[in-house]
């Protein structure tokens, strides 16, 4: 794993990393990791990649993993900082990396927060070949609306800059709430219990946000969900959309699902759905994940 800081055109420093495979690459994947998470977390995954061939590369947002210790704390985008720039990161980060690898195909996945900025980035940028969102949601509707001016009013009162756990409990309570007899608030994430005590554990994982990271994630998912700004999508993107059954942040399925007709709607023709029967938020870090790590790639080269 080659490890690098790539420097924003705002003098903003990122961890990213990437990793190689031994033989000449097939194609370069690219991975937007989820909210109060990091990348590193994504290693047997990109190892996994890179024995089938592919060059994976991915990198910590701001407010999260490395990139926090550089710059910033975590759980907070930063003072001035909108959710398109996290997009905009994104969007150097993988021209950085492009420009050294020089393989053609190229693949993004994202991941539940990462897998909104990898909705906006297809919407402003059309490098890429195909798009795999994992643990993604559908629109929010009024209650994105709604989250969005409670965090305003929250920020006028508390400073925007200041952790909310009361913001933090009103979207992640009712994850928790929605596995029975659950042994920790973050049973939702995966059904092995390992993999959610090592969340856990984790010091870079599972930061309070901000008042300003929750206003910013609220205003970029209404474009995100904008059906219009679709409509700038390749019409022959193909899309994979990846979740548990049970993951409450695409609302059991439901969310996944009203998502995936959006796209459509825009006349994009390739969507495939795959939904995990008793599958929770995290798919790649299930008991089953080597099955979900070989359906991925076989949805890839279109097996």
């Amino acid at each position: 794993m080659h490890i690098r800081t790539v420097e924003m055109d705002d003098g903003t420093s990122i961890h990213a990393c990437v990793l190689k495979p031994l033989t000449s690459p097939i194609g370069h994947i690219h991975i937007l990791h989820g909210m109060s998470e990091h990348i590193g977390r994504y290693a047997e995954f990109m190892t996994f990649l890179a024995e089938q061939g592919y060059i994976v590369s991915g990198h910590d947002h701001r407010g999260h993993g490395k990139t926090a210790s550089l710059h910033g704390f975590l759980g907070h985008f930063g003072d001035d900082v909108p959710f398109d720039r996290i997009v905009q990161d994104a969007h150097e980060v993988i021209t950085s990396i492009r420009q050294e690898v020089q393989v053609d195909r190229f693949i993004l996945f994202g991941h539940s927060m990462g897998s909104f900025i990898a909705r906006r980035y297809v919407q402003l940028h059309h490098e890429v070949d195909q798009l795999i969102l994992s643990g993604t949601g559908g629109d929010p509707g009024l209650g994105g609306v709604a989250g969005r001016g409670l965090a305003r009013v929250s920020g006028r009162m508390r400073g925007f800059n200041s952790r909310d756990p009361l913001l933090n409990k009103l979207v992640f309570g009712a994850f928790s709430k929605s596995v029975s007899n659950a042994q920790t608030p973050f049973d939702w994430l995966s059904t092995d219990a390992e993999t959610v005590q090592n969340y856990i554990e984790d010091p870079l994982c599972g930061a309070v946000p901000t008042t300003k990271f929750f206003f910013e994630l609220f205003a970029g998912l209404e474009k995100v969900n904008d059906v219009q700004l679709h409509r700038a999508i390749s019409k022959g993107l193909p899309i994979l959309f990846l979740s548990g059954s049970e993951d409450p942040v695409g609302r059991k399925g439901k969310g996944v699902w009203e998502a995936a007709h959006q796209y459509e709607k825009a006349g994009i023709e390739q969507i495939t759905v795959m939904l995990y029967d008793k599958g929770r938020h995290e798919m790649l870090q299930e008991q089953n994940r080597q099955e979900v790590y070989h359906f991925i790639v076989d949805w890839i080269e279109g097996k």
